[in-house]
C-alpha cells in the first residue's frame, strides 16, 4: 500500500505572494531589495528588483535562494560552516555552482517537504534574512 502524501508544489501565485511580502517588509524598513523565488528543481518562479536596489542584489538574491534550496537550510545557518575549519569550508570553490553563503536565503517547505526557496539581497545580511522569513510567514 502506498502511503505517500502528495504535497502541492510551489506555484507562481505562491511565488508572487512571497515576492510581494518580502518587498513589503523591506519597504517598511526603508531597504531596497531584490527577491528571487525558485521551485524545488531550482527553476526561477519569480524575481523582482526594486528600482533603487543595488544591481548586484539581483545576483545575490538568486544565489542565496539556490544555496538554501540545495542545502535545505537557511543561508544564515551556513555562514560559519564555510569558514576555515568549517564543515563546508571548501564547498564554495569545489563546485561549479552559484552558491552564496550570506544570510538571506531560506528554503520553503510545505507539509514538511522542500518545495522551493526564497532569496533576498540588497540589505544587510541580517535584514535580508528577516525579510525572507517574514515572507514565509505569509505563505499558506
Amino acid at each position: 500500500m502506498n502511503t505517500a502524501t502528495t504535497v502541492a508544489p510551489l506555484a507562481t501565485q505562491d511565488a508572487d505572494a512571497l515576492v510581494a511580502a518580502a518587498q513589503g517588509a523591506a519597504a517598511a524598513a526603508g531597504v531596497h531589495v531584490s527577491v528571487t523565488v525558485l521551485d524545488a528543481g531550482g527553476h526561477l518562479l519569480a524575481f523582482r528588483r526594486d528600482d533603487r536596489a543595488v544591481l548586484i542584489s539581483g545576483e545575490t538574491s538568486t544565489r542565496k535562494a539556490y544555496t538554501a534550496l540545495q542545502l535545505n537550510a537557511p543561508t544564515a545557518d551556513l555562514v560559519d560552516a564555510v569558514q576555515p575549519g568549517g564543515l563546508f569550508h571548501t564547498l564554495p570553490t569545489a563546485l561549479d555552482r552559484p552558491l552564496l553563503f550570506i544570510a538571506g536565503g531560506v528554503p520553503v517547505h510545505r507539509d514538511g517537504r522542500l518545495i522551493g526557496a526564497i532569496g533576498v539581497g540588497g540589505g544587510a545580511p541580517e535584514q535580508d534574512h528577516g525579510f525572507a522569513t517574514a515572507a514565509l510567514e505569509t505563505l499558506a
